[in-house]
């Protein structure tokens, strides 16, 4: 196991500890074309805010980066929850 420094508590922790600290960043543009952001402790809270504000969105954290607008997960009679309509085809070229 790999011991590392703690500079927030000047301590020692294994490193499998401090994985678990990874903090998520949701970052989006407002109103004005700027760029904000949000921490998180964990992903679930991070992606369910992020459908709150449902605006296209980068929720990054340790290694990788989601982005995205959140909440387009039903469609009910062919309509996407934001009224766009669903009409997605697949076509087998030969």
């Amino acid at each position: 196991m790999q011991w590392i420094a703690n500079p927030q508590n000047r301590r020692f922790e294994s490193y499998s500890v401090l994985q678990k600290r990874i903090m998520y960043i949701v970052k989006w543009k407002n109103k004005n074309g700027g760029l904000d952001e949000r921490e998180f402790d964990n992903l679930g809270p991070a992606m369910e805010w992020a459908k709150t504000i449902a605006v296209f969105v980068t929720i990054t954290g340790g290694e990788h980066s989601i982005v995205g607008m959140f909440g387009a997960d039903s469609v009910k009679d062919g309509v996407l929850p934001d009224g766009h309509e669903y009409t997605w085809k697949k076509r087998r070229q030969q």
